[in-house]
């Protein structure tokens, strides 16, 4: 798996190891997942779970899945500390997979997985990444209270 060390070109944004990006996914709680659907590109908010050096995720039957499952993606996490104004972000890009396999799928079922949206959510999509990047930083202009924008 490809992955990013060191620092970042910019002198304020430090690039974020391997260990620390798995870090990060596991505090968050929304993520966008980016598929080509119907030609083009598209985004969708879905809530996760990190498991074994993969994410997680439930959908239906609908668009999301039909994008997703068997194809490669990119999956996408931020973050910020209201505290000390420090941002983040972590992207993976790898295939999806419907689970399917009975031991894997009981596996899936025991994750705190709970979707946000009503509707039958049957369907276990795995990414495996092939790669992993993520970026912190300070928020420019310091504390950013909520309702404020950027």
């Amino acid at each position: 798996m490809e992955t990013n060390t060191g620092r970042a070109n910019a002198a304020d944004a430090e690039t974020l190891t391997t260990a620390q990006c798995w870090d990060h996914l596991r505090r968050g709680v929304v993520g966008r997942l980016a598929v080509v659907h119907g030609g083009r590109p598209d985004i969708f908010p879905v809530n996760f779970a990190v498991d074994h050096g993969t994410v997680v995720f439930r959908t239906g039957s609908g668009s999301l899945f039909a994008s997703s499952a068997g194809q490669a993606v990119a999956f996408e996490v931020d973050g910020y500390a209201v505290a000390d104004a420090n941002a983040w972000s972590v992207v993976i890009r790898g295939a999806a997979r419907e689970i399917v396999h009975v031991d894997e799928a009981l596996e899936a079922m025991r994750l705190p997985l709970y979707p946000w949206h009503e509707g039958p959510k049957p369907r276990f999509v795995r990414i495996e990444p092939d790669s992993i990047s993520g970026r912190e930083f300070q928020v420019r202009g310091g504390h950013m209270e909520p309702g404020r924008e950027a």
